[in-house]
């Protein structure tokens, strides 16, 4: 069954006087290493590689990543000069070419 990879869901919010920005990724996140149970192959490595975030058009974190995260990554990041209104992206790009984004506007 193939994985429906891309998908995302961005959250925002207001917290402690900086704005919290969670994100879903549906992604495999496979490492290389486990073993099909039904073909006894390995299941080939399929994994993020990088996440960027943006705040207003500038990027402001960059994480190269790797096979240590979980399948569906939910992720969470603080930017302490967000307010309402403020425009968010995050990007992902992963080891077989795929990528995917998701904007989000701070509304609470």
């Amino acid at each position: 069954m193939a994985a429906d990879v891309g998908k995302m869901k961005v959250r925002t919010r207001m917290q402690d006087g900086a704005v919290e920005v969670l994100v879903l990724i549906t992604h495999p996140m496979e490492t290389g290493q486990r073993v099909d149970k039904k073909t006894n192959q390995k299941i080939p490595a399929h994994f993020i590689q990088r996440i960027t975030l943006e705040h207003n058009g500038k990027a402001v974190l960059t994480a190269d990543t790797g096979v240590a995260i979980s399948e569906d990554p939910l992720l969470g990041f603080r930017l302490v000069n967000g307010k309402k209104g403020d425009k968010v992206k995050i990007s992902w790009k992963d080891n077989k070419g795929g990528s995917g984004f998701a904007d989000a506007v701070v509304d609470v």
